[in-house]
């Protein structure tokens, strides 16, 4: 399940942030929503499923469902960044009579008129203005070289797969430890909410209920925080850094949350907040004061890798 999750959603964030450049916070935002959709019918739906054939079948029933993430993925075509190279001005094409002129300048055409019988000769000193031509007409014919091979540009170097030299980048380095730590609570609150709504009374389709809350609070957020990216005055690494000190205020007050309602609020609260910061923070990596949009691949890929690792850790400290 991991490993799907993976090779879907991060291809996906990653194809997007290089489709726009205006919008990209915003676009990225939304179209992470429909992960908050899924968890907010699947949470009843499964409940209810697994009461009537079992856990078994409803795993499956969702499997046959997320196939319909090929399809969707076989309409995404990256996109291929070059830098934009600079025109240079050309001297305009002469006439086609001219060259005809000039690269014939050694000998003299004598075209005979089939109506009057005059010879008409044709020669470089019956073109002003040409005569300062004849060294560079001749150039090419001295040295046996083709005008076409002469402006032709190198081919370019094939990008690599995997390209480590992020980890050289401060910024990036910094921005790792940032998602590293910010990671640790992200999974904790949705595994947790219903066993803990459970342990204080509350019954399990009302525990449903929390949850689906936290999901579409966790919409909202994820589009609100595109709306606020997309912000040119603002800069977008101090407005995640905010969000993320706003979601650690979130999870220390699910502790002291008791009943339905507060564990409402803390659930709608948390997943405000984490929409503002799980929609944008991959986004961000191609962000101009972190990695850019020209590397943000690989930067995606091991930035995702060390976030993994907090992921991992996040939930058995939490229980």
């Amino acid at each position: 399940t991991g490993l799907g999750y993976c090779l879907s959603f991060l291809p996906t964030v990653t194809i997007l942030s290089q489709y726009f450049d205006k919008r990209r916070s915003l676009v990225t935002a939304v179209a992470s929503t429909g992960e908050c959709f899924a968890v907010f019918s699947f949470a009843p739906a499964i409940t209810a499923l697994k009461e009537q054939i079992g856990w078994r079948y409803s795993m499956l029933s969702v499997g046959v469902l997320q196939l319909g993430i090929t399809a969707c993925g076989s309409l995404l075509r990256p996109i291929v960044i070059r830098e934009q190279e600079e025109v240079k001005a050309q001297p305009p094409e002469e006439s086609t009579e001219t060259k005809y002129m000039l690269e014939n300048e050694q000998t003299c055409t004598s075209i005979e008129s089939i109506d009057s019988g005059v010879d008409i000769t044709t020669s470089p000193s019956n073109v002003p203005g040409k005569t300062k031509a004849e060294p560079k007409s001749e150039e090419p014919k001295q040295h046996g070289q083709n005008p076409v091979e002469n402006n032709s540009t190198p081919p370019e170097p094939k990008t690599k797969l995997l390209d480590f030299s992020v980890m050289r980048d401060y910024s990036f380095i910094c921005y790792a430890f940032f998602g590293l730590f910010a990671t640790l609570g992200f999974f904790a609150p949705s595994l947790y909410i219903i066993p803990l709504s459970r342990s204080l009374g509350i019954g399990k389709d009302h525990s449903a209920y929390i949850l689906s809350a936290m999901a579409i609070a966790e919409v909202f957020g994820r589009i609100f925080a595109g709306w606020v990216l997309n912000k040119k005055p603002i800069r977008k690494i101090y407005i995640e850094l905010i969000c993320v000190v706003l979601l650690s205020v979130a999870l220390v007050a699910f502790p002291f949350a008791s009943g339905f309602w507060g564990l409402m609020i803390c659930s709608v609260y948390f997943g405000f907040m984490l929409g503002t910061v799980a929609g944008t923070h991959i986004p961000l990596l191609a962000e101009d004061d972190v990695v850019g949009i020209e590397r943000m691949s690989s930067a995606a890929g091991v930035y995702v890798f060390i976030q993994s690792l907090a992921g991992l850790a996040g939930p058995p400290l939490a229980g």
